[in-house]
């Protein structure tokens, strides 16, 4: 309460400095003076009557950030120079760092809202640094300092076209300092109406009172009701009046982040089995992550060696060599933490070898060198070919290893060393881990994203995911480094992607990069500069346009026939795809994505593209990205947005203005975050809450997925996830209930509603909300329910129509720190009206059967 006082009296302060201002005759100019201070906190302002008494507009508020480069430290903006065109248009231009030949540029018409940045290269000088920004006669010169100890300049008219940089003499930068409360500084200073300091003023506050009421938690719940008694409601539900909406909205997004691939979902027991990690997987930050990590020798009179001459295929060109001077050694896998396996269970042992035909003994062996199963398979001399076994558990283990033991002397090569559950799910080969592929299937998604957000676009040009490579026989696929920082096998593939979405009844949407890799890749200049040259573009729309083909084509056409071959004749009947992810909306990017967006349109009108618009619900991405989704035509785009839980409470109505004649919406990545990062009963129910809102405007919202979905204790690299898991359990979330509740129960039809309370609080009634939807397959109504307050909601239904009938209530509640409740169902009676007491800290669900 005191964080939100202090709030409050800051937004008052505000209001008074621009209440004095009028008060005193509000000046027509007054001095804005533009400077940075560390470069990672952005660009800031303060403002002056007489260019002596300065005063800080926002505490030092960041105004605008530096896109540039990766995540954290090195998106900066360094020594700004800030110049008002004779149009009123502002520009910004500064050195992104000290390294490279490329500085940055925006402009804006009222210093509060930034259009796109661009991040021109330079060919002159070894870096760009203290910028001079001048205007002449309709153009601009900007002089920039070098570390060689020249200076150089370039010209533009519209700071998309420029001159070859030229030496010059140095040039001041013409700063001025000024002495602020927090320190001295140094910047430029311009004359500027006073309208253009309350702009600035006015947009703080609003950012203020916004972080105000979005900081809101249920830890100050005792304090914010104090005194609440129950509330009575009253729910009035018009069958009547239904509406049709999107029956996939809900669904769910897989993206191979904190080891959900290689070591969660696909069920491949041994790690590394290509041999082919590099230290460039962890950017060389692993010194053991080679092509022998998770592999040892046990034993002696043996080496083991890593080869790549004559591989069994280029796309897969490392592998093992065992030279055994006295039989008796065994090369060791020590899987993912691990080989979990359990008493009577099979497994499939596959290794490819060349060189010597000898015997090979497989073993597993648990961690008191106990052997669990063993099996003697026969190599072939020559060139490469599989063997096979079947090793039979006789115990449970969780930290069981693979042991391969040559019983003959002389070089055995090895690659490709798998071994498998022959209980996958649906029992499909190269398949999934059963337990946590059945948990996804158990929220009954409508449609799955895969294979990534990050992980589709890369990390630079070098690691856009191709979906070619990863189809076909396992050892022809080409792994990679995985953008989180480590390995993809490429084991699951688009292939395996496409049957897991139709074993489980799901749409498949999968998405590719539109041309550009992520903006906050390490390589290729800042990401966005790193967009896939122009006359590369023809060769990667054409493998969009052949993935269609492969999922959809007849099993006669080229790419048709590579889905038959691996076992599917028939199409996969794919519907979606998505172009781009949190994209930077650049230049850079709306050539690409148009250019990517026309071809599909013209050779697939079939296939409905979804658009991206950055990864926050408002800001510059979101603004440009909505643009070109609108000029363009695009049929749906992906937001994305992370929130605090009161973020998801004040914006119950996000949907509810949207033009219904523009893109369709599909809610990519959401989730609530609360300081620490939790998965409990509090963010569970934000978002229970939030999609109320969803099915409401299901109209225009057409899909939505939580983000991200798995994570791998231990490997855990963001926070929360919606399904926990290590080798041997599964540990769904209490949001995870909350979205099975809203999949299993979802509808085709929304019922409006009326719901009145008892309490005429804001806070109160912000905290109820209710969706009524209606399954036409099963004609049966569901009635959803969520009560965010401290106090029970005793609520009233009125359904006119409605006969007596039974339903199922079911029930997640507990306090909002719980980690671990479960919802809880029991029978229920209806009629046309009917009560139902909804407590504190919960959701409901009342399924009404039609019959």
């Amino acid at each position: 309460m005191q964080k939100v006082l202090l709030q409050l009296s800051l937004i008052l302060a505000l209001s008074w400095q621009t209440a004095f201002a009028k008060a005193h005759h509000e000046p027509d100019s007054v001095y804005l003076f533009s400077y940075a201070t560390d470069g990672r906190s952005g660009l800031h302002f303060a403002w002056s009557r007489d260019g002596g008494n300065w005063h800080s507009i926002g505490n030092g508020h960041s105004y605008l950030r530096s896109d540039y480069g990766r995540w954290g430290s090195e998106k900066r903006i360094n020594a700004p120079f800030l110049l008002q065109a004779p149009d009123g248009r502002w520009h910004c231009i500064w050195s992104v760092n000290e390294r490279e030949q490329v500085f940055a540029h925006v402009s804006s018409a009222d210093l509060v809202y930034w259009g796109r940045q661009s991040y021109p290269a330079i060919s002159e000088g070894d870096n760009f640094l203290r910028p001079v920004l001048q205007y002449d006669n309709g153009v601009y010169a900007i002089t920039y300092a070098s570390a060689n100890g020249k200076s150089y300049r370039i010209t533009t008219k519209d700071f998309s076209s420029y001159t070859p940089a030229a030496e010059v003499p140095a040039v001041s930068p013409a700063n001025t300092t000024v002495h602020l409360p927090g320190g001295t500084v140094t910047g430029q200073q311009h004359k500027v109406k006073w309208e253009v300091v309350d702009g600035l003023i006015r947009a703080y506050g609003r950012k203020q009172h916004e972080s105000s009421l979005y900081g809101e938690t249920t830890r100050q719940d005792a304090e914010r009701f104090a005194g609440l008694k129950p509330v009575q409601a009253k729910l009035t539900i018009h069958p009547d009046k239904a509406m049709p909406i999107s029956d996939l909205l809900m669904g769910v997004f897989f993206e191979d982040l904190n080891y959900a691939a290689d070591g969660g979902l696909y069920a491949e027991l041994v790690q590394n089995r290509g041999f082919e990690y590099a230290l460039s997987d962890k950017e060389g930050r692993d010194k053991s992550w080679t092509s022998k990590h998770s592999w040892s020798l046990k034993g002696d009179n043996a080496s083991f060696t890593i080869d790549s001459a004559a591989p069994v295929h280029p796309n897969n060109p490392h592998y093992a060599v065992l030279e055994t001077n006295t039989p008796g050694a065994a090369l060791v896998n020590a899987g993912f933490d691990g080989i979990a396996v359990k008493k009577g269970e099979k497994y499939d042992l596959s290794i490819l070898t060349k060189d010597a035909g000898t015997k090979l003994r497989v073993r597993l062996v648990d961690g008191q060198n106990n052997v669990l199963a063993q099996a003697t398979v026969n190599t072939s001399a020559g060139g490469w070919k599989t063997s096979r076994a079947v090793l039979t558990a006789t115990a449970d283990a969780k930290d069981a290893q693979l042991e391969l033991q040559p019983l003959s002397k002389g070089r055995l090569s090895l690659d490709m060393v798998s071994l498998f559950p022959q209980k996958t799910f649906k029992g499909r080969k190269n398949g999934l881990r059963a337990d946590l592929a059945q948990v996804i299937a158990d929220i009954h998604p409508r449609f799955v994203r895969f294979p990534g957000g990050c992980v589709a676009h890369g990390d630079g040009l070098d690691n856009i995911y191709r979906w070619k490579n990863t189809i076909g026989a396992l050892e022809a696929r080409k792994p990679q480094r995985n953008l989180w920082g480590y390995h993809q096998s490429a084991g699951l593939g688009y292939f395996e992607y496409f049957r897991f979405c139709e074993d489980i009844g799901a749409e498949p949407v999968p998405v590719i990069a539109a041309g550009v890799p992520c903006q906050n890749s390490a390589t290729g200049g800042g990401g966005q500069q790193g967009g896939i040259p122009m006359e590369e573009m023809d060769a990667f729309i054409q493998d969009i346009i052949d993935l269609v083909e492969y999922a959809n084509g007849d099993a006669n056409t080229k790419w048709g026939k590579q889905r038959a071959e691996a076992g599917h004749p028939k199409p996969f009947n794919l519907k979606y795809i998505g172009i781009g992810n949190e994209d930077l909306i650049s230049d850079v990017f709306e050539e690409r994505f148009t250019m990517i967006y026309e071809a599909m349109k013209k050779a697939h009108p079939e296939i409905t593209v979804i658009g991206t618009v950055g990864p926050f619900s408002e800001g510059t991405d979101y603004n440009e990205g909505w643009d070109i989704a609108t000029k363009l035509g695009v049929p749906m785009v992906d937001e994305h947005y992370y929130q605090p839980p009161g973020w998801f409470i004040h914006n119950q109505d996000y949907y509810d203005s949207y033009d219904r004649s523009r893109s369709k919406v599909y809610l990519g990545e959401y989730a609530a975050h609360l300081p620490g990062r939790p998965n409990n009963l509090e963010t569970a129910l934000a978002e229970a809450l939030y999609l109320t809102a969803l099915e409401r405007n299901g109209d225009v919202v057409s899909m939505a997925s939580y983000a991200p979905l798995l994570a791998k204790e231990g490997h855990t690299q963001w926070n929360p996830d919606l399904i926990y898991f290590n080798n041997t359990e599964v540990k769904p979330t209490v949001g995870y209930e909350v979205q099975k509740l809203y999949g299993q129960h979802a509808g085709d039809q929304y019922l409006p509603g009326a719901i009145t309370v008892s309490s005429d609080r804001e806070a109160v009634r912000k905290r109820i909300a209710v969706s009524v939807v209606r399954d036409t397959k099963s004609g049966d109504v569901i009635v959803k329910m969520v009560n965010l307050l401290p106090v029970a909601v005793n609520t009233s239904v009125n359904m006119p129509g409605m006969a007596a009938s039974d339903a199922a209530r079911t029930v997640l509640q507990g306090k909002p720190d719980d980690r671990d409740v479960r919802p809880v169902t029991a029978a229920f009676k209806v009629a046309e009206e009917f009560e139902v007491e909804l407590p504190a800290y919960s959701f409901t669900v009342i399924r009404i059967n039609a019959k």
